[in-house]
């Protein structure tokens, strides 16, 4: 199957490492102009976006304040012209033990939320107003996790929260704006061999994260990546709203 991406320009949240970066370099293989998102990892995004072509450019914002969020939108659209995909993959996983102090945990309560789902909203806000403003079609691929259906360990109910509230959203994405063009998609992931994951597979150990999976190795970045770029080729608009799991079957084995 060949897609082209050619002309379209896509954000890609948390794009300088992990997965976002797999999904970065699949949508640029196939011919997307690609805004790298990154908050600290400038030497990383700068060299991602070199390595891309396709005129790709490094973007900064701490996903923690909702205005350098909004302006990270307009920044990307006001350089690239339009923005026709958002990819929102971005995310973080703070491990808050319910026997924290009460101030500590809900400072990281809130921080995972702003981060995981607040910022996502904004994102998704401010890409169906420039959507529709321009009578154009787009489509935004929201990263959520397999933590919103089947829950997580009490250390990170955070997590599974703000993931629960990305399924509604982008269903409610769907739902609300498939008549004015643009779609939104689901993507799942359960364990994915990143940065991100190291601290919990460190705490709980290899054979927890590998023990409810019916595959032979723990899903990489790289098996998430092609569907990302299969959604955003327009091939499966008819599947808007839905969620797609990739995370080696781990809820029925």
């Amino acid at each position: 199957m060949y897609i082209n991406l050619s002309g379209l320009n896509v954000l890609v949240t948390g794009a300088s490492r992990g997965i976002g970066k797999a999904i970065a370099s699949k949508l640029a293989e196939a011919g997307a102009t690609i805004a790298v998102h990154y908050n600290k990892n400038v030497r990383e995004a700068e060299n991602l976006a070199h390595v891309l072509g396709n005129e790709s450019k490094p973007f900064q914002a701490d996903l923690t304040s909702p205005d350098e969020v909004a302006s990270l939108f307009d920044r990307v659209a006001l350089q690239f012209g339009s923005v026709e995909i958002v990819v929102n993959n971005a995310g973080t996983a703070i491990p808050s033990p319910v026997e924290t102090g009460d101030d500590q945990w809900i400072a990281e309560w809130n921080e995972t939320m702003m981060v995981n789902l607040t910022a996502t909203g904004i994102l998704c806000k401010k890409a169906i107003e420039h959507i529709i403003k321009r009578s154009s079609t787009g489509r935004i691929i929201n990263i959520t996790s397999r933590a919103a259906f089947r829950g997580d360990t009490a250390d990170y109910m955070a997590y599974a929260a703000s993931k629960a509230g990305v399924v509604a959203l982008t269903r409610s994405i769907a739902r609300a704006y498939g008549k004015d063009g643009i779609k939104a998609f689901n993507i799942a992931p359960g364990f994915v061999r990143t940065d991100m994951a190291r601290e919990f597979i460190e705490k709980y150990g290899e054979q927890y994260a590998t023990s409810d999976i019916a595959l032979e190795r723990l899903t990489e970045p790289k098996d998430i990546a092609p569907m990302v770029t299969f959604l955003a080729s327009g091939m499966a608009d008819h599947a808007t709203g839905c969620t797609i799991d990739i995370n080696a079957a781990s809820y029925v084995h």
